[in-house]
């Protein structure tokens, strides 16, 4: 398991518009289709990544939460599924049923051009882009990783999606996610 950090996007980037499979509906969805009335929240995710595994409850707690308050979940997979086939669509589809479905959508991004497009470098990489599209939060979901004792709360997500309800400007610092890196194709 080696930890890759994320990229950080430039803070006011407009989110990349994409068309891509919807593992659940078996329905293309666009960025536009999914954006959320105040907000949008767009994770890279996977399903066998133990960084991921390790927050699972935070970003279905999360994502159920703030879909209340007009932020839609949008997760994405990206991972080469011909070297990791456990990240394949079929075995997305089984992974939100187990986790009861807390996304707007977890799309499979197979030419992982969305993921160059958003910059995207580990799993997780957390974006949050306002009613706008404006990225005014990206990094960690909080300081919980599996290999440390910190209780895992969601705290840096949490605040960023507070602010942007609130209508306050984005939090600082913002500290960089950390998880496997995306399995690019070779």
């Amino acid at each position: 398991m080696a930890a890759t950090q994320s990229n950080m996007m430039p803070l006011g980037t407009t989110a990349p518009e994409f068309g891509l499979p919807d593992t659940m509906s078996g329905q293309e969805l666009s960025l536009a289709s999914l954006q959320g009335s105040e907000g949008t929240l767009v994770m890279f995710i996977c399903n066998h990544c133990p960084y991921v595994i390790h927050i699972k409850e935070q970003l279905i707690a999360i994502a159920r939460q703030y879909a209340e308050l007009g932020i839609n979940t949008i997760a994405i997979s990206a991972n080469d599924v011909e070297n990791y086939p456990q990240d394949a669509p079929d075995k997305m589809q089984a992974l939100m049923a187990e986790w009861g479905n807390p996304f707007a959508a977890y799309l499979y991004d197979e030419t992982q051009a969305v993921a160059k497009a958003y910059q995207a470098a580990c799993t997780p990489d957390i974006f949050l882009f306002d009613k706008d599209l404006n990225c005014v939060y990206r990094g960690r979901l909080d300081g919980s990783t599996p290999k440390n004792d910190v209780p895992l709360t969601g705290e840096d997500l949490r605040c960023a999606l507070d602010a942007l309800l609130a209508g306050k400007p984005a939090i600082e610092p913002q500290t960089p996610s950390i998880g496997c890196n995306i399995k690019w194709k070779t």
